[in-house]
């Protein structure tokens, strides 16, 4: 039962040994708040340098990560109060917002958002907040949900994005600025649609014809993979608008 529940690992003529040794543990509860899996964070990163600073139990009957968001069960009802859902990086991001009494934060854990988180998200709110770090990789990834959720966009359904500053997490933020800086970060969110149009226009120089038709042609790309038809058609002239 420990192996069938990601506790323990098997290994051929050897006996099964803990996955999470020497490790912080946070417990990973589905919808009704029952815990269905674990994360861990190494302590000591020094004596264990090739180990993964994080550990998150592998899929098992319990549990399915890329169904499964962090801090869900917490963060649906404090969502319908303040009406806004936020989707950090990491459970340690999740954590830190609820430190500073932002209560609706929830994460995926150790992937890409997934459509399936989408939906979820959806269902609380029609326009969750990304808010990712302030580092390249923070803006990969939410590039990574953006492409994601464009074929799944539908009337009223959409995502936000805010822009940490470069270099830093939520935990920085409310740590060296304080929760109002967050708060007003997250009251002024990107639209979905500025974010493509900003990461798009930036990722090659823009010094002739050509490089403008490179970037259009990357826009319509965007633009066709919406599958709703009425919101493929009215993204298509505010993309491709140069």
């Amino acid at each position: 039962m420990l192996i069938e529940a990601g506790m323990r690992i098997t290994v051929e003529d050897k006996e099964p040994y803990d996955r999470f040794r020497s490790r912080l543990m946070l417990p990973i509860h589905d919808t009704r708040g029952r815990v269905i899996a674990f994360g861990g964070r190494i302590l000591d990163s020094e004596a264990n340098p090739h180990a993964p600073k994080y550990l998150n139990s592998p899929d098992t009957p319990l549990f399915d990560k890329g169904r499964t968001l962090y801090n869900l069960h917490r963060a649906a009802p404090a969502a319908r109060q303040s009406e806004r859902m936020i989707v950090v990086e990491g459970y340690m991001d999740a954590i830190a917002l609820a430190n500073a009494g932002i209560r609706e934060a929830v994460a995926p854990l150790g992937t890409a958002l997934t459509e399936n988180q989408i939906e979820l998200l959806w269902r609380q709110v029609e326009r969750p907040i990304l808010c990712f770090d302030g580092d390249k990789a923070g803006q990969r990834a939410a590039m990574r949900a953006i492409s994601r959720a464009l074929p799944m966009l539908r009337p009223a359904h959409s995502l936000a994005i805010v822009r940490l500053p470069t270099g830093m997490d939520p935990d920085d933020v409310v740590r060296d600025q304080g929760v109002g800086a967050i708060e007003q970060l997250l009251a002024e969110p990107a639209s979905l649609l500025d974010t493509l149009w900003d990461f798009e226009k930036a990722a090659a120089p823009l010094n002739s014809p050509e490089d403008k038709a490179g970037l259009k042609a990357r826009l319509l790309d965007h633009v066709d993979s919406i599958q709703h038809p009425d919101t493929r058609a009215l993204y298509k002239p505010f993309l491709i608008h140069l």
